[in-house]
């Protein structure tokens, strides 16, 4: 069992044909309801290519909840450890993509901000992931209450503003960033005897990993056609924790997680962007 901690939106998406400039207006040529959050993202992600899969996270008791796991619930992900918070709403996302598939992304937390995470949450959980899209407290006592032998991954997303807490960084397998919230760690080599294994993002140039500081795996993407980058780090992060699960080693688990994302970035919307394992396997044939 993949036990994700993390958040859950619902996504509200404007089309632009580009980004607008600081006080600029422009008219947006659609407009979607989408289904999102990071740690329901990359839930479903897994869930996807073929995890098990249980979320832990908050929602508020708003329409917008059910609105915003709808597909994840659709998919057969554990949501019996999801809080229903009275008085909080859930959160959104306030999103704009451009016609070549570049985004501005404005979060509001809502009840993200006072998930709390207990022993109980993580009782049976083979293999944590977890974000930073919900409050550091509930991320460190995710990683205090994984089993020992459990697996732990950290997509350290958004960027954190201040350092990450030495225990949760000596708990952490694996780390996941890209080249903005790399830069904003700093040197994880000493810190992260820790994230014993860094895999770095580098968009269309793809991605490294790293282990202890020195490279040892490098991947570029397929070619696809980008038109929406939402939640191709989340499909990224998820395939990545789903193949190295699975036992495969360094170079072809971030192939498919290459693969993943990039088939995501393909695609209109967080949620319905993600890509199943066959179709991971279909692109990496090609």
């Amino acid at each position: 069992m993949l036990t994700v901690v993390g958040s859950v939106n619902l996504d509200l998406v404007a089309r632009v044909p580009r980004l607008p400039a600081a006080g600029e207006t422009l008219s947006a040529t659609g407009f979607t309801r989408v289904p999102g959050g990071k740690g329901a993202n990359q839930a479903l992600a897994a869930r996807r290519l073929g995890a098990d899969v249980r979320l832990v996270a908050a929602i508020g008791q708003d329409p917008a909840a059910d609105e915003a796991l709808q597909l994840v619930n659709a998919s057969g992900v554990l949501l019996d450890r999801i809080r229903r918070v009275p008085d909080v709403p859930t959160g959104l996302a306030l999103i704009e993509v451009d016609d070549a598939g570049e985004t501005t992304i404005v979060s509001v937390p809502g009840a993200n901000a006072v998930l709390a995470v207990d022993a109980a949450d993580l009782s049976d959980a083979e293999a944590v992931l977890t974000v930073l899209e919900v409050p550091m407290a509930a991320v460190v006592a995710a990683a205090e209450h994984a089993a020992p032998n459990a697996f732990f991954a950290l997509n350290a997303a958004p960027a954190p503003e201040q350092a990450l807490p030495e225990r949760l960084l000596r708990r952490t397998d694996m780390v996941v960033v890209n080249r903005a919230e790399h830069a904003a760690l700093g040197d994880l080599r000493h810190s992260a005897r820790a994230a014993r294994c860094v895999a770095v993002t580098h968009g269309a140039a793809g991605a490294v990993l790293l282990r202890g500081g020195a490279e040892v795996a490098r991947a570029a993407p397929p070619r696809v056609q980008a038109v929406d980058g939402t939640a191709a780090g989340d499909a990224f992060t998820a395939a990545l924790v789903v193949a190295m699960l699975h036992g495969l080693g360094d170079e072809d688990a971030l192939r498919r997680a290459c693969a993943a994302g990039a088939l995501a970035a393909s695609r209109h919307g967080a949620q319905p962007s993600l890509p199943t394992a066959a179709e991971v396997d279909e692109i990496l044939a090609w």
